[in-house]
């Protein structure tokens, strides 16, 4: 009976290891027959693979080595790519080795300029890292009756950076027939604020230049009335203020400020004009600090240079900034208007500090031309004329705009353009990395990307570009950070920035080193 037993134990485990090799064995044939998983297998191509990068988020976050896969014009995958050697043949169309350069969110312009007409590409822009751009600056957008279909043009016609455009408060005057007329009649009024209403339903905010002709004019009435359009349809109101002067900039801010009860406002290019040291600064970063703490959506930018840019009309009176207004002073209050220039330039740091960027002149100061024309330097402005010329004027303290420029707060732009004969158009934001990031290390280089990319982005409303993330559109810069150098200077502000090896604009590469793609990838972009 036992061996009985002892036989039907041993039979038994037979049988049962016999089972278990036969599954194993079925398991791994199952195994072997099962194809090996695929990357991204919802994809079939993928147009472009970056990797080999030290990627910095635009959130302000430290750089990870990470790679980014693309597909049409959006990110699909940050992370470890797993494509195999097959795939990299036969599924990506281009492959970008960063070698251990950074990759970050292109840059966002927050103002700048430019006639994208006649210089679609804005290789300037491409060239420092922007892949979207601002228009529409200073109270001064086109002249025309439907900006829309203006637009349409435009994107018919190709751009190389994205445009969020704005509209110009001094044209709409203009196009509603108010231009200098101080209080406008009610019909006049209401026909502005029904063109505002309706462009805003495409573009990224009003734009105001209270310091320029025709926009000057405008009183806290017509503020208010343009400011309850702008809120109703939350969109911003980006101004260049009524007066920079350190002594006039609180009550500057104060007045957009008004209109910062019933809209979101932005300062454009924040500086005090001779103002000087850090005290000054923190004073004028406490009020927008106590703006926000009363609960107001009160933003600002900045560019890296102690020179503005803009025509001569800002020396002039407000009674001789239009040609009219100019032809009439020369005969009633000639002497009146040498005195105001007079004292004007010489509390802008004397005439060796305007520096002109317009022909005939460019390149010349005021006291270039004083002995060119054999006059003092206001009869040379009378000469001139307030429509003559363009010019820089090197009127800022560094340490007062630096650090302006390095607050939490304050984001980045260029004010410049193409054409512009100031460097700030070729260099701003390659300077932002050279000088504050490299040179003084009063940022760190992810401080530095956030005010450039992120930060510009959250300021116009746009949710899905200024940030390196799966499902963000693929606007994306590669640079090293050695080599980025703003080369552009104010006797030569034409020169490319250097270092930004490779530009995506919407997935397609834009620049590659210093070539320029054949086509252009930028696009009009909407508001959400």
């Amino acid at each position: 009976m036992v061996i009985f037993i002892m036989k039907f134990i041993t039979t038994l485990i037979n049988r049962t290891m016999k089972l278990a090799l036969m599954a194993i064995f079925l398991s791994s044939s199952v195994s072997c027959q099962q194809p090996p998983k695929i990357f991204l297998e919802n994809y079939k191509k993928i147009d472009l693979l970056i990797t080999n990068g030290k990627l910095l988020d635009g959130l302000g976050n430290p750089a990870i080595l990470a790679d980014l896969v693309i597909v049409g014009d959006e990110i699909v995958f940050i992370g470890e790519s797993q494509f195999t050697k097959e795939d990299l043949v036969n599924r990506v169309k281009q492959h970008i080795d960063a070698k251990k350069q950074y990759i970050s969110p292109g840059f966002i312009d927050l103002h700048s300029h430019g006639d994208p007409l006649t210089t679609p590409r804005f290789e300037n822009f491409l060239a420092m890292g922007v892949t979207t751009i601002t228009l529409g600056q200073d109270g001064d957008s086109p002249k025309v009756d439907d900006l829309s279909r203006w637009l349409e043009t435009v994107e018919e016609k190709g751009l190389g950076v994205n445009l969020a455009m704005f509209v110009g408060h001094g044209t709409l005057r203009e196009l509603s027939e108010i231009n200098q007329i101080v209080v406008p009649t009610e019909k006049a009024l209401n026909n502005m604020l029904q063109r505002l209403d309706e462009t805003l339903k495409y573009t990224f905010g009003l734009s105001m230049g209270l310091e320029y002709n025709p926009g000057l004019y405008a009183e806290k009435e017509e503020l208010i009335a343009i400011a309850k359009i702008v809120g109703k349809n939350n969109r911003m109101i980006m101004s260049h203020m009524r007066n920079e002067d350190n002594d006039q900039l609180e009550k500057s801010i104060q007045e957009l400020m008004i209109q910062g009860q019933f809209s979101k406002i932005h300062i454009s290019h924040i500086k005090s004009v001779y103002g000087k040291g850090t005290k000054e600064a923190e004073d004028i970063l406490r009020i927008l600090q106590d703006a926000r703490n009363s609960g107001m959506n009160i933003t600002a930018d900045i560019y890296p240079y102690n020179a503005s840019y803009a025509g001569i009309s800002l020396l002039f009176p407000v009674w001789a900034k239009t040609t009219q207004q100019f032809e009439l002073a020369l005969i009633t209050r000639k002497e009146e208007l040498k005195t105001f220039l007079r004292n004007k330039i010489i509390k802008r740091n004397g005439p060796s500090a305007t520096l002109f960027g317009t022909p005939p002149y460019t390149g010349k100061t005021l006291e270039d031309l004083m002995d060119e024309f054999k006059l003092p330097f206001e009869d040379v402005l009378i000469k001139l004329g307030p429509k003559g010329a363009s010019a820089a004027y090197f009127i800022m303290d560094d340490e007062l705009q630096s650090r302006l420029l390095v607050a939490e707060g304050i984001a980045i732009s260029s004010d410049g353009s193409p054409t512009g004969f100031h460097p700030r158009g070729h260099g701003t934001f390659a300077k932002i990395i050279g000088k504050y990031v490299k040179g003084k290390k009063l940022l760190r280089l992810p401080e530095a990307i956030k005010k450039m990319t992120s930060q510009s982005a959250n300021i116009l409303g746009i949710t899905n570009r200024g940030v390196l993330k799966v499902g963000k559109k693929a606007d994306i810069i590669i640079f090293d950070l050695d080599k980025v150098t703003a080369t552009a200077s104010y006797s030569k502000p034409h020169l490319l920035a250097e270092g930004f090896t490779t530009v995506i604009v919407n997935g397609k590469v834009a620049r590659n080193e210093k070539e320029m793609a054949y086509l252009n990838y930028g696009k009009v972009l909407k508001p959400d």
